[in-house]
């Protein structure tokens, strides 16, 4: 599946309430905060990605790490609630560790959100 445009968080205060109101699950290499949306489905999940100098490093770091990232989201997207919106926040480790590592753990937590969200499934 694609990473549509209209599957970002593009706004600071939906990012914000994701981080201020979400729940949130610590992945090791990253974090993902996690909120369920009021609004009907519309295009399915959105996901920010932040990765900052003093977590991750110079800017070479922090665009591999995002780009790794937003790849997990891409392929797995089909896991997770289509009215969730998340934030995944990146560590330094994210860079180090294996891809299959770092995608073993997003699918690990979008069964705990999945569970969380959809407590009847």
């Amino acid at each position: 599946m694609r990473f549509r445009s209209e599957q970002h968080l593009r706004h600071q205060y939906e990012i914000r309430a994701a981080r201020e109101k979400g729940k949130r699950i610590d992945c090791g290499a990253y974090t993902i905060w996690w909120l369920l949306r009021d609004l009907p489905a519309g295009p399915g999940p959105r996901m920010a990605v932040a990765a900052s100098i003093a977590a991750v490093g110079p800017s070479v770091h922090r665009s591999r790490a995002k780009r790794r990232l937003r790849e997990i989201f891409r392929a797995r997207q089909g896991l997770v609630p289509s009215n969730c919106d998340l934030l995944l926040v990146a560590r330094a480790a994210v860079n180090r560790w294996a891809f299959a590592e770092l995608d073993r753990k997003f699918v690990d937590a979008c069964a705990r959100i999945t569970a969380a969200a959809c407590p009847a499934r």
